[in-house]
């Protein structure tokens, strides 16, 4: 072969090569297109769509007066994409990231060059830098009206609690998913969390998701609202008067439950030191706990009443005779002493429980059959769940009388060698006030749907007599004498106010032997004629006095007289020089004008002084509330306009709940509107209540609650004459 012919040869198959290309290709496009088309494009169909879950929205919690105690506010996340270009090729500037930062400094409080910081330090391929967390919509607003092109902004939900740590022990907390963790958040999860939707997106091969006309969608159900029992009001007059009360008897915490014995409602439950459920973390775990569900406690003289109970339905105890107990005060029972707080010598039944004599108690039990005591022990709720509605429930210990000793009987007459819950040593007086009927204690009244269906009920659930009605009627009387000065809860009296109860001391157990600490509780309620609360207080080692009565007695009483100061019906049951005593203190002025206020002053026979010539008072000598002493003149500070606050600390869209105690309803509800706000009214008179409290921040538009307190008919006479 010349070498002619073999260039000539390689040359051939050369071009044979290239044409052969082409052909392949030809063919290819043929099978793909005609041979296995179908199969390929619903290969690829399955491979570029995909679901994504539509986040259902949590139902809100309210009270029993429409309040809203938890909802969920919108957060949102911003960051940066530092080389996003737009259809002009623009990118970000060094300017627009100088105001990007000053406007986040301003709205985290963080200074702006650690944003400046932050993202010269990201790496230099990043295209997602994360700035802030957890910004409010004004926040995000902020940063929008900057107009930055490369600023992503992220929308998420976080559950918000509207008054803080009011009532956070009984609503609980969610994590970061959103879950229920405790409480009636926890308790209720299924019904609050609703159901996800799904959106049907196309995902590219870079993991970008992206919509497109005509995908399937299914939309979320939202969470259902759960209306509760608990009254605000009432529940921000516990936490208050039990903080005070922990904070002056130095204890390590304290207890508050207040109960509709009638149906069994709780219309609050407190617990102090609390805990901000907005913040659940930055607080310890130990007072994240709801003690008054979850704590075991010796429950001491309280628990007396289960002892006069069984005593007088078993026709153990005579109300004539006497019960004689040593001078000593001291009486040895099976090797064991067990003492009187002081000597009380001989006494009736009703001087037993009125002065809290543990001899004379333990004397009466000794007449009963052990399997008797227990009954009735289990019949009033002590050794089992209550089964409230609420998540952590201890159950109590109430040992079977074939594991008793032969000083159970009588130590257990008194409170000792059994365990019960706060809750319990509620419900149990709950029941005698209710004339022997035992509830079952929920703090759900219903729950709504999306639509304002009620699709569940929680109805009053009686669970069983725990004693004749004439056994309570005959006893009411002897825990009624509790409350007097003879008695051992003389510091919870109430002029004009009747209440039956009883104080509980009870020393606490410390490595196996009980210990100088003591646990002091009272148990009320009121008023006797007609029970409407029952007060439960427990304070944990108090270390002014171990003594009940002197100690949770004057919490109870605190917190009795304001909740009768926002219930008629107590009140027009009390004497009238109780009525008087709530009108005897320095009225709140502020935001009055003059002549307004000079009525009233007048009219209450205050002496006054005005500092200033017109205009609205914007301060006074005497806060609001304080008892006036006779002669002492309270001085108003006048101005033109009234200013509440400085506008420049509040954010906008949102402005300061004034002070209205003391002032007229008509003044009251002006002022809130030229603040922004609207004003739901209860009875007439002066303000004498108001919910939100002064200087809470509210939404410009927002409604607050004012009701009125109408003077008496005779005291007006007597002004009149």
């Amino acid at each position: 072969m010349t070498e002619r012919t073999a260039i000539l040869s390689r040359m051939f198959l050369v071009f044979g090569l290239l044409l052969l290309i082409p052909c392949v290709l030809a063919f290819q496009l043929i099978r793909i297109n005609y041979i296995e088309g179908e199969e390929l494009r619903e290969l690829w169909s399955q491979q570029a769509v995909d679901s994504i879950a539509i986040p259902a929205q949590r139902g809100s919690i309210y009270d029993s007066n429409g309040t809203l105690l938890a909802t969920n506010a919108a957060n949102y996340l911003i960051a940066l994409d530092p080389k996003f270009k737009d259809l002009d090729g623009n990118t970000v500037t060094p300017q627009q990231i100088n105001d990007l930062a000053k406007v986040l400094a301003k709205e985290t409080e963080l200074p702006a060059a650690y944003y400046k910081e932050k993202i010269a330090n990201a790496p230099s391929n990043s295209q997602y830098i994360v700035l802030a967390k957890n910004l409010n919509t004004i926040s995000r607003d902020e940063v929008k009206a900057l107009g930055i092109k490369g600023v992503i902004v992220e929308e998420s939900f976080k559950r918000r609690y509207t008054f803080g740590s009011l009532a956070s022990h009984s609503l609980g907390f969610v994590d970061h998913q959103m879950d229920g963790k405790t409480g009636l958040e926890a308790y209720y999860d299924k019904h609050l969390k609703g159901e996800d939707g799904i959106q049907q997106v196309r995902r590219d091969r870079r993991d970008k998701i992206s919509a497109y006309v005509g995908a399937p969608k299914k939309l979320p159900e939202n969470g259902k609202s759960i209306h509760t029992t608990i009254d605000s009001y009432i529940q921000a007059i516990l936490e208050d008067e039990l903080k005070k009360g922990v904070e002056k008897h130095l204890a390590e915490y304290g207890t508050g439950i207040i109960i509709d014995p009638k149906t069994g409602a709780i219309k609050a439950m407190a617990n102090y030191p609390t805990y901000d459920p907005n913040f659940p973390g930055k607080t310890e775990n130990e007072n994240r706990r709801n003690f008054a569900i979850s704590d075991m406690l010796e429950p001491g003289s309280t628990f007396k009443l289960v002892t006069a109970i069984a005593a007088v339905e078993q026709n153990a105890v005579n109300f004539n005779e006497i019960f004689e107990t040593p001078k000593s005060g001291e009486v040895v029972i099976h090797g064991l002493t067990l003492r009187d707080h002081d000597p009380l010598g001989n006494m009736t039944f009703q001087e037993v429980i009125m002065k809290s004599s543990n001899i004379a108690t333990a004397q009466i039990a000794m007449r009963l059959n052990k399997k008797v005591f227990y009954q009735y022990a289990r019949n009033l709720g002590f050794g089992s769940e209550t089964n409230i509605d609420l998540s952590g429930e201890a159950a109590g210990i109430l040992n079977k009388p074939y594991d008793w000793s032969l000083v159970s009987l009588p130590w257990m007459s008194h409170g000792y060698e059994i365990l019960a819950t706060p809750l319990q040593v509620a419900q149990a007086y709950a029941a005698f006030a209710n004339g022997g009927i035992l509830m079952r204690p929920y703090l759900v009244d219903r729950i709504e749907d999306q639509h304002g269906n009620t699709v569940l009920k929680n109805k009053p659930t009686e669970i069983r007599r725990v004693a004749n009605k004439k056994t309570i009627d005959r006893l009411m009387p002897v825990f009624e004498s509790v409350i007097t000065d003879s008695g051992t809860g003389d510091w919870a009296q109430i002029d004009g106010l009747r209440i039956a109860g009883k104080t509980g001391t009870a020393k606490k157990v410390y490595q196996g032997r009980y210990s100088n600490k003591y646990l002091a509780s009272f148990v009320g309620f009121f008023p006797v004629e007609d029970p409407k609360y029952v007060c439960l207080i427990v304070l944990n080692e108090p270390k002014t006095s171990g003594y009940g009565g002197y100690t949770a007695g004057p919490i109870f009483k605190e917190t009795a007289k304001r909740i009768a100061g926002l219930d008629s019906d107590i009140q027009r049951s009390m004497k009238p020089e109780q009525e008087i005593e709530f009108i005897t203190k320095a009225p709140s002025l502020i935001g009055v004008g003059r002549d307004a206020s000079e009525k009233m002053l007048t009219r209450l026979r205050f002496p006054y002084k005005f500092e200033g010539k017109s205009g609205y008072v914007t301060a006074q000598s005497v806060e609001a509330g304080i008892p006036l002493p006779a002669g002492e003149e309270i001085i108003l500070t006048l101005s033109e306009t009234y200013s509440p606050i400085d506008s420049s600390t509040i954010k906008e869209g949102f402005t300061k709940v004034p002070e209205l105690r003391g002032m007229s309803m008509r003044n009251a509800s002006t002022l809130l509107t030229e603040l922004g706000l609207k004003s739901e009214i209860y009875r007439s008179g002066t303000v004498e209540r108001q919910f939100p409290k002064a200087g809470e921040m509210m939404r410009i538009g927002s409604t607050v609650t004012i009701r009125g307190k109408a003077r008496s008919l005779e005291l007006l006479t007597k002004e009149e004459n």
